[in-house]
């Protein structure tokens, strides 16, 4: 491994080192080998790391539920990371670090808003998603149908209760932000910015039953949204965050910290609005004490202006251009039945990396 490399990755994790007292380390639960055996061995409360005593109550009490927390968060990871996909941040996580994302989210930033929404969104939605599905007991279908019935339809199938999987999310995730400070304030907000998402996005879904498929009959239940369609509009509230400043006030427990909106004249956020109160870094170069791994050898769109093109990507310092050889299937014929034959065909494509 590259030297500077190694200097590096060893300069980030002392610098994470330092912010895990604050930092939901319970994360690092969806990544690596506590991920990798939910499903053949069963989770040890106490070997979660980063747990505030109301989080390992919670998770021994409900352990049933805890797979669906690890995968809701996994999914908030993943979702970040196509979000971000062409960003000089692009959400990378550290292999082997508790501070999964490192000390990018030391900092009260946009993007230390948008990872708390997704997450928190991520946990309702696989938690909600589990209880339609049947793997946990203690959960199930919604059974209090919104209203009655439409002209031509009825109630059926498995509505699913997303107002349980942000009770869950809610109790579990906000857990650890019972602190009288801006940061809790800020991660209590966006947390809940995510999971309101969800029940904001709630629809109806249809099946019709009947003679060839006549549509005589048709049954309808509630549903989520795709966890993209959820990943697509927080990315927009990412891109219009509202800045806010700290202000401390007392009251009877002491010195309390809020958020003020930072410009009187901008409309001020509401519950559905990510906030956020500490500037990015430019994510241009790499710098340990940000988090930040730069934008070198970063791949980037040489015919696009926006933020994933070139010109952007790469900070003013160039790109460079290399060939690539890429064997593709082509010229598919389907066969009568049922089969589908390809040939192989290789195309050459550019390739532009930043410098």
């Amino acid at each position: 491994m590259d030297l500077y490399l190694i200097g590096y990755l060893m300069c980030v994790w002392l610098s994470s080192s330092r912010v895990l007292g604050g930092y939901p380390i319970w994360w690092s639960l969806a990544l690596g080998q506590q991920y990798s055996s939910l499903g053949s061995q069963p989770i040890l409360c106490g070997s979660i790391p980063g747990l505030v005593p109301k989080q390992l109550r919670f998770c021994r009490n409900y352990i049933e539920i805890m797979p669906s927390v690890a995968e809701g968060v996994k999914l908030g990871i993943q979702e970040c990371q196509h979000q971000f996909r062409g960003r000089r941040w692009n959400c990378t996580t550290i292999k082997d670090n508790l501070a999964i994302f490192g000390p990018v989210l030391d900092k009260a930033t946009r993007e230390s808003a948008f990872v708390h929404a997704i997450a928190s969104a991520g946990v309702a939605f696989a938690v909600t998603r589990s209880c339609a599905e049947g793997t946990s007991t203690m959960c199930g279908c919604d059974s209090h149908h919104k209203g009655p019935p439409g002209e031509g339809w009825k109630w059926g199938g498995c509505s699913e209760d997303a107002e349980f999987g942000v009770l869950v999310s809610r109790e579990f995730a906000d857990a650890r932000e019972n602190r009288p400070d801006a940061r809790s304030a800020m991660n209590r907000h966006n947390n809940e910015a995510g999971r309101t998402t969800i029940l904001d996005h709630m629809h109806l879904r249809c099946k019709c039953h009947g003679l060839s498929g006549s549509c005589e009959v048709k049954t309808c239940w509630w549903a989520q949204p795709d966890f993209r369609m959820l990943g697509d509009y927080l990315k927009d509230k990412y891109d219009s965050a509202s800045e806010m400043v700290v202000e401390k006030h007392r009251e009877s427990r002491g010195w309390v910290e809020t958020l003020r909106v930072k410009y009187a004249f901008f409309k001020h956020p509401t519950e559905r609005d990510l906030v956020y109160y500490e500037g990015s870094p430019n994510f241009c170069e790499p710098n340990p004490e940000t988090g930040s791994f730069g934008t070198r050898d970063r791949a980037c769109n040489v015919s696009s202006h926006g933020i994933e093109g070139c010109d952007l990507l790469c900070c003013g310092r160039g790109h460079n251009t290399r060939t690539e050889k890429r064997k593709e299937k082509c010229h598919c014929i389907f066969h009568w039945c049922c089969y589908v034959s390809c040939q192989e065909c290789v195309r050459v494509y550019d390739v532009h990396t930043c410098k």
